[in-house]
C-alpha cells in the first residue's frame, strides 16, 4: 500500500514538474518580451567583472597584451595606458624590462617631432591617425553636418556618373543628416543619433568597423536610398524625399547607443572599442558596461575580450529560474520514479528466487 502511495505521490510530482516547465517554455515561445536573460544593473555589471578579472587578470596574461600593443604600428596608448592602470590597480607587478620598454615608447611616441609628424600624416590619410590624433587631426568636419552633406553630395554625383557609390559613407551620412533634420531620430534624440554616426564615419576611416556594421550599413543604403533622387540632394530639405527611412531604423537604433558610450566615457573609447560592435544588441550592452565601469571599462575589455565582457552585462530572468527549477524538479522526479519502479522490480524477482528454496 505504502509503495503504492508513493509511487503515485512521485508521478504526481512528475506531471507537475513537467506541466510548470511546459508552461515556462511555452510562455518564452509565444512572448519575445520574455527572454531568459536580462540586462544585469550597474552593480551586477561591475560585480561579474571583478569575478572574471580573478582568474583572467594574471601576470602573465597582462604582460603578454602589453607586449602585443607595444609593437602595433601606430600605438595604441588608451589601451596600453588602460593595461598598465589595470596592473596597477590590482597591485600585478610587471617585470622590470617590459616597464621600460612602454617607457621609451612613450617618450618616442610623444616627442614634439613625432607629435607633429604624425599628425600630418593622420591629416592626409585617417587609417594613418592614432586614436589619441583622431580627435584632433580629423574631427573638425565628421562631427558637423558639412562632412554629412559632402558624402551625400559625393554619392549623387558617383551615381549621376555612373561610378562606384561608397555606399558605407553614404549610408552614414544620411543617418547624420537625417539626425541633424530630426528625420532619423527615433530611439534617441537628433543629437544623440548624430553622435554616434559621427563615431562611426570616423571609425570607418580607420578601419574600426566591424564587418557586420558595415553590411548593416550597406544594407540600409541599398535597400533605403531612392537613387533617382539622391543626385538633387544639397540640403536638409531635400534628403527626405532621397530616402525610406524605415530601412535606416537598424543603423539608426544601433548609433544612437554608440552616443551612450561616448556619453559614458569618451571619444576615442568609444572609437576604440566600435570593433566589438555588430548590431544594436552589442552597442546597447556595450553602452551598459560602460555607464557601469566608466573608465575601468578599456583595461577590462582587452582582458576579458568581447563575449566575457557582454556576458557580465546579462544576468538570468526570473522566467529563466522558473524553467531551470521546473527542469530540475523534472529531472529528480524522473529519476526517482524510474529508482522505485527499478526497486519494485528487484525485490519481487528476489521474492519469486526465494519461495521456491523456501
Amino acid at each position: 500500500m505504502w509503495r503504492g502511495l508513493t509511487r503515485l505521490i512521485l508521478l504526481m510530482v512528475l506531471a507537475g514538474s513537467l506541466a510548470g516547465t511546459t508552461l515556462t517554455a511555452a510562455r518564452i515561445a509565444s512572448d519575445p518580451l520574455i527572454a531568459p536573460f536580462v540586462e544585469a544593473s550597474k552593480a551586477q555589471i561591475a560585480a561579474a567583472t571583478e569575478r572574471m578579472l580573478i582568474t583572467a587578470a594574471t601576470p602573465e596574461t597582462l604582460s603578454a597584451h602589453i607586449a602585443n600593443r607595444l609593437a602595433e604600428t601606430p600605438r595604441n596608448w588608451l589601451a596600453l595606458d588602460a593595461l598598465v592602470d589595470l596592473a596597477h590597480e590590482r597591485k600585478i607587478p610587471l617585470p622590470s624590462a617590459l616597464n621600460a620598454a612602454v617607457q621609451t615608447a612613450r617618450e618616442d611616441d610623444h616627442s614634439y617631432y613625432a607629435t607633429v609628424t604624425s599628425c600630418a600624416a593622420c591629416a592626409y590619410d585617417p587609417a594613418q591617425c592614432s586614436l589619441s590624433e583622431v580627435m584632433i587631426c580629423q574631427a573638425s568636419i565628421a562631427l558637423t553636418p558639412i562632412g554629412d552633406i559632402a558624402g551625400i553630395t559625393r554619392a549623387g554625383v558617383a551615381y549621376a556618373s555612373g561610378d562606384k557609390v561608397d555606399q558605407i559613407d553614404l549610408a552614414l551620412s544620411v543617418v547624420g543628416l537625417g539626425a541633424t533634420a530630426a528625420i532619423l531620430a527615433s530611439g534617441g534624440s537628433s543629437g544623440v543619433v548624430k553622435a554616434g554616426a559621427s563615431l562611426a564615419k570616423l571609425a570607418r576611416k580607420m578601419g574600426r568597423l566591424s564587418p557586420r556594421l558595415v553590411d548593416m550599413a550597406v544594407t540600409a543604403a541599398r535597400t533605403g536610398v531612392n537613387w533617382a533622387s539622391l543626385p538633387a540632394v544639397r540640403s536638409v530639405d531635400d534628403l527626405t524625399a532621397a530616402i525610406h527611412t524605415e530601412a535606416f531604423l537598424p543603423l539608426t537604433n544601433t548609433l544612437t547607443d554608440l552616443s551612450r558610450l561616448n556619453t559614458a566615457t569618451n571619444a576615442t573609447t568609444a572609437l576604440h572599442l566600435l570593433p566589438m560592435v555588430d548590431d544594436a544588441n552589442d552597442a546597447r550592452r556595450l553602452a551598459n558596461a560602460a555607464e557601469a565601469l566608466g573608465p575601468k571599462l578599456v583595461g577590462r575589455a582587452e582582458v576579458l575580450g568581447k563575449s566575457r565582457l557582454f556576458r557580465a552585462t546579462l544576468r538570468f530572468s526570473e522566467t529563466a529560474w522558473a524553467l531551470g527549477a521546473g527542469l530540475v524538479g523534472l529531472m529528480l522526479s524522473t529519476a526517482s520514479l524510474i529508482g522505485g519502479v527499478i526497486q519494485h522490480a528487484l525485490i519481487k524477482r528476489l521474492r519469486r528466487q526465494i519461495k521456491p528454496s523456501a
